[in-house]
């Protein structure tokens, strides 16, 4: 018994000498704990991971010698309590994991004392912390919102009464500015609330687009463009335009293309480089000055790689540089302008992201000159998975007919017309020929809704699209105007410079069709064959005339215009869920509606003279323009070279050439492979 006595006695001692020295060893890591220093000390390791002496002391904000003694003595008291660690072998500290447990400790006793003591603290957008202050709600209810003052107080103490009862130490602006929207949803001040509403994305969808496929493709350009276009989508749609048409647009009676961009940039601009004497932005953009006259092949040369990308940041659809032919002509050696043409082109685009810009090559220019530049522009498309730069010509002479058609195959963008953009557009209505012009097309309107909504009755569908038009017309007016207003401001410097800022320049509105064939043909039930085509023209020359009438009273010039933009698709799948896929509302290919015309290559070699007179009557009567594609990805060079010459007889048109491109190895392969042609990956990027 005494034995046993014994032993329990040396095991009360142990056990009392370990509670002892556990009681120590806590009164001292609370003694570390005391000092602001070793916590700042612990955090950077936290933050920053292994750091050298040095770097730490740096940090830690232990600058001068003096204080050399001071920085070493509280990483020494560190290190006894073994909250930091010495890798000895590579002579860095780090922060251990009892460090971790007591810095978490210590943020969790500062923010239990700042709940005890009454005070909040904010994490502002700003990115600093700060006490929370009600007075600033009420400032920006009435700064913001247009709140009385006397209703803004009253706001401000249920917001206040609400954030008190959270309990937690500290805020967010967001959080604040939530609560401050869901008491006006309370009181019925939804007006105010739109006003004050936090325009932005949820995590969810940042964190998606970081892991997109799309990211990997554009890398992180592409998520801030899209970022930056998401957001400013929700601020145009629900915060300038009027209510009615934003409505509109979301019912999907009407599509606005770019609303990222509504009422930052035109669609198409056109600027013609032979009209400057020389190119200066007068430090609005530091980085490129001034460039001097380009006049010769080489100053052009030279300017392209420059010029392409500032212009395509003020546009959201495309540019069209004109005069660029003219000074290249000027070059001798015509095999040196093809390779140095096709340098410039590469050096232009080295982003894969903004609009496209287009070349214009005037029809008069010498044929030996646009021969070479159809080659040099060949050997760019060859060497560019994905081009972003296209000719528009003139007209195509017979020397250079098989130099188009080569260019066409290699998947080049290539367009035929005189005074059109690639996408269709024109310069100017009326046949003006202005040094330079911005056209905001981007509101399209949607024919098949309209026709399928007018019981199949031509005459009550043509009166739901004048109908349709007025509040249509007067959005773009408005868009053109902030726009305008934007541009004055600086906010386009690039264009403002080429146009001596914007007296050069003529502004155009015009209001896009989208699904024109689907609503005459398929849900009318006209036939192509039996009048289909005249009802058509019918339909189009009241829209041209409504549009010109409407815009009278508002000092402006309208135009009405049949191109490609994401509406067609947008619409299909909007009325697909609204009416369901009825084979009458179908569209043609399951997917979009048509836009513009899309005319078969094989179709227009074998009876070219009644296509081509069909679309020519429509191109006529559209006076914003009208995208002519003619699909030749079937047909050998000799063929599509037949049928660019069957197409002669139209205004515009564009020959397109289908290619995939392997996101694999970026090489070029049939659209109808289902592997690459060269690597044989089935991942493919039409």
């Amino acid at each position: 018994m005494e034995t046993e006595s014994l032993d329990y006695s040396q095991k009360d001692a142990r056990k009392g000498g370990v509670l002892e020295s556990a009681s120590k060893r806590v009164r001292m890591i609370f003694s570390v704990m005391a000092s602001p220093n070793r916590i700042d000390i612990l955090r950077i390791l936290n933050t920053k991971g292994p750091l050298t002496y040095s770097e730490l002391k740096a940090l830690a904000g232990f600058k001068s010698k003096k204080e050399s003694g001071k920085f070493a003595y509280h990483l020494r008291k560190l290190l006894r309590q073994l909250l930091v660690a010495l890798n000895k072998a590579e002579r860095r500290y780090t922060i251990t994991n009892l460090g971790k447990l007591v810095l978490s400790l210590a943020r969790q006793i500062e923010e239990r004392s700042i709940i005890e003591s009454g005070k909040m603290y904010v994490r502002t957008s700003n990115h600093t912390i700060e006490e929370f202050n009600s007075h600033k709600i009420i400032q920006s209810l009435v700064r913001e919102a247009s709140l009385p003052l006397e209703q803004a107080q009253k706001i401000t103490e249920e917001v206040e009464n609400k954030i008190y009862k959270f309990q937690t130490a500290y805020l967010t602006s967001s959080l604040i500015r939530e609560t401050v929207n869901s008491v006006l949803i309370e009181h019925g001040h939804e007006e105010y609330r739109n006003k004050l509403a936090r325009v932005g994305l949820p995590v969810s969808d940042i964190a998606g687009m970081l892991v997109s496929e799309e990211a990997t493709r554009n890398g992180v350009q592409g998520i801030m463009n899209n970022t930056a276009d998401a957001v400013f989508s929700e601020y145009f749609v629900f915060n300038t335009l009027p209510k009615d048409i934003a409505d509109m647009h979301l019912a999907g009676e009407i599509n606005i293309a770019s609303s990222g961009t509504w009422g930052l940039l035109p669609d198409t601009i056109f600027v013609d480089l032979s009209e400057l004497d020389s190119f200066d932005l007068q430090g609005r953009l530091p980085a490129v000055a001034r460039l001097a006259s380009l006049k010769s092949a080489d100053d052009m040369l030279t300017a392209l790689p420059v010029l392409i990308p500032l212009l395509s940041c003020e546009a959201s659809s495309e540019v069209v540089l004109e005069g660029v032919a003219p000074a290249l002509a000027k070059a001798k050696d015509t095999d040196d302008l093809a390779s140095k043409f096709a340098r410039a082109l590469v050096a232009s685009s080295a982003s894969s992201i903004g609009p496209a810009t287009t070349i214009a090559i005037p029809q008069e220019t010498d044929a030996k000159q646009t021969n070479a530049l159809l080659d040099g522009y060949k050997k760019y498309v060859e060497a560019t998975p994905l081009p972003r730069i296209g000719l528009v010509l003139g007209a195509v002479k017979k020397e250079s007919a098989d130099h188009v058609a080569a260019a066409v195959r290699a998947s080049g963008l290539v367009a035929i017309g005189s005074g059109r953009a690639a996408n269709g557009i024109r310069k100017a209505a009326g046949g003006k020929n202005p040094p330079a012009a911005m056209t905001f097309h981007s509101l399209s309107i949607n024919l098949p809704r309209l026709a399928y909504e007018s019981n199949r009755d031509e005459t009550y569908f043509r009166a739901k699209l004048a109908l349709a038009i007025k509040p249509s017309l007067a959005a773009s007016v408005m868009r053109k105007k902030i726009v305008l207003e934007n541009a004055r401001r600086g906010l386009l410097p690039a264009f403002s410079a080429a146009t001596q800022s914007l007296q050069r320049a003529t502004t155009g509105v015009i209001v896009n069709l989208t699904g024109a064939h689907e609503a005459v043909y398929s849900i009318l039930g006209h036939d192509a064959a039996h009048g289909g085509v005249e009802v058509m023209q019918k339909v189009l020359k009241t829209a041209v005339d409504v549009a010109q009438l409407q815009a009278k009273p508002l000092g402006e010039e309208a135009a009405i215009a049949m191109v490609a933009d994401n509406s067609g698709a947008r619409f299909a799948s909007i009325d697909s869920d609204k009416y369901g896929r009825v084979s009458l509302f179908q569209p043609l290919n399951a997917t979009s509606y048509s836009q513009g015309m899309t005319l078969s290559g094989k179709e227009l070699l074998s009876k070219g003279s009644d296509l081509v007179k069909e679309c020519a009557g429509i191109d006529k009567l559209l006076n914003g323009g009208l995208a002519a594609i003619i699909d030749v990805t079937d047909l050998s060079t000799a063929e599509v070279r037949n049928a660019i010459e069957a197409a002669s007889g139209l205004a515009f048109s564009r020959p397109r050439f289908a290619l995939a491109v392997c996101v694999t190895c970026g090489k070029k392969s049939k659209a109808s492979s289902d592997r690459c042609e060269s690597c044989k990956s089935p991942h493919r990027l039409v």
